[in-house]
């Protein structure tokens, strides 16, 4: 499940700089965008739909990787306990509040964007090509995350080699001189 969020919160940080790509820099006399013209900026850009989509297919990426490493490492796990697994992944991304993640990105914007800023962002996301980028952004997306995932897994084997190495190491010294503390050491 850590591994989930880890990966969750990867993918919101990437779509919000994906989203911002095309935004230019704030000139300092330039008036601050207000929480309106940043929600229909979000609108415009079909956020909320390609948080939606970015989520689900973060959740079956991580769900593949994680099915993956328990079974390595629980090789007795039933079908049964990863569908259960799978049911709770999927709770949990349903009770995600989209709308205050997106309430909550609205400063954010404000403090980066100005007006004009949000402005262009509009004009430009309402025309044939910036409407072409936000259709086309989410298989982008998806298809950088299987590009990704061969390596992720394997940063992953290798963490969890290293972290079974230290736990049979603390084991072992433990076993020779039950009064150590029982801690990590690299």
């Amino acid at each position: 499940m850590k591994i989930r969020a880890v990966f969750l919160a990867l993918v919101l940080c990437l779509t919000s700089f994906e989203l911002l790509g095309q935004a230019g820099t704030t000139s300092g006399s330039d008036t601050p965008a207000s929480p309106e013209d940043v929600r229909k900026m979000l609108d415009v850009m079909h956020v909320r739909d390609q948080m939606k989509l970015v989520m689900e297919q973060v959740s079956q990426q991580v769900r593949s990787v994680e099915s993956d490493q328990i079974r390595k490492q629980q090789p007795n796990v039933t079908d049964d306990d990863m569908a259960k697994l799978d049911a709770i992944s999927n709770e949990v991304m349903k009770s995600l509040p989209l709308e205050g993640l997106l309430d909550d990105m609205v400063p954010v914007y404000q403090k980066h964007l100005s007006k004009s800023d949000v402005d262009a962002m509009i004009q430009f996301y309402s025309t044939p090509t910036g409407q072409k980028i936000l259709r086309e952004m989410p298989d982008m997306t998806r298809e950088g995350l299987e590009a990704m995932q061969p390596r992720l897994r394997q940063m992953m084997d290798e963490a969890n080699a290293r972290i079974e190495k230290m736990m049979n190491e603390q084991m072992l010294e433990r076993k020779h001189d039950p009064s150590k503390p029982n801690t990590f050491k690299e």
